[in-house]
């Protein structure tokens, strides 16, 4: 019996062991293909940010430490903040439109899968369209010569010198518009699992509903808010199509994206575009750091 008791035990100790063995096998695969397409490339991208040039041929670099690139900080500062600031309109915007669509479609649209999922197709449907293709349809239609502009001017809602594409409104609407489905879709999924009692409770307790809304339906949409805005703010922040002027852009619209596009195709200035990619990339860690924890949300981290 003593003998029993023992190799239960034992065998008990020895399971966690062997389940701690199989986790770390299964974690391989992703680690190396993290390490392999995630580490690599960084470690190569923050080497080339300290390169010099080589003084011979122009377009090559040499190993060196030069931490002067990062002054480039400076000289493209502006860039930076409007940046920032067209990818926190655009976030704020989609959530402002996502919001009661992902609502209806996850709570008020239950009873009626076929709708439901219908308006999940709509929504994912711009995935199945270029990126660039759907940023050049928009360009069409918000050029001068599109029938949606010349009637704005035809009913003088827009001065008739006036032009649309080119503008920051044409960049951030662009941004908004490429970017909803990454809003949408988080919120779906988080008030698509919302207990309709909880609202019902609210009511039966005679609060108002938008007193429910604000103290019952947005904090447990919370985690869907917070996937949502950063899915939406990170790659809004480092894009540089729809700031393009080949696309919805124009003078005075650059964002750093464009920047960091032109100094690596254009100018083969490969240090100065890898100091601004980190630059950015910190910049932006930073704010989510900071978003997450204001946000009480540290546990999606």
């Amino acid at each position: 019996m003593a003998f029993a008791a023992f190799a239960t035990e034992t065998a008990k100790e020895q399971t966690p062991r062997r389940g701690g063995k199989i986790a770390l096998l299964l974690l391989v695969p992703g680690l190396l293909y993290l390490g392999l397409f995630f580490l690599v490339p960084l470690f190569s991208l923050v080497f080339t940010s300290l390169q010099a040039p080589s003084g011979v041929n122009f377009g090559q670099f040499e190993a060196a430490f030069k931490i002067e690139n990062y002054a480039v900080f400076g000289q493209y500062s502006e860039q930076i903040l409007r940046s920032f600031l067209y990818a926190v309109l655009a976030t704020v915007f989609a959530l402002l439109f996502s919001y009661p669509l992902a609502y209806f479609i996850g709570v008020k649209a239950r009873p009626w899968p076929l709708l439901q999922n219908l308006m999940l197709v709509l929504v994912i449907a711009p995935f199945f369209i270029s990126f660039l293709l759907r940023t050049i349809a928009w360009k069409s239609m918000l050029s001068d010569e599109s029938p949606f502009v010349t009637g704005l001017k035809a009913i003088s809602l827009l001065a008739p010198d006036a032009h649309i594409t080119g503008t920051p409104f044409a960049v951030v609407f662009g941004l908004t518009y490429n970017f909803i489905p990454f809003m949408t879709l988080p919120l779906y999924a988080s008030l698509e699992r919302l207990d309709t009692r909880y609202l019902e409770a609210g009511s039966d307790l005679y609060a108002k509903p938008f007193t429910t809304f604000r103290t019952v339906t947005i904090p447990l949409s919370m985690p869907g808010i917070v996937s949502g805005v950063l899915l939406t703010f990170i790659p809004a922040a480092g894009d540089y199509v729809n700031a393009s002027r080949e696309f919805l852009g124009g003078t005075g619209t650059a964002m750093i994206g464009n920047v960091i596009e032109s100094n690596f195709l254009l100018s083969n200035n490969y240090p100065a575009a890898a100091a601004l990619s980190i630059i950015l990339m910190l910049a932006i860690l930073v704010i989510v750091l900071v978003y997450v924890r204001v946000s009480g949300t540290k546990d999606l981290l």
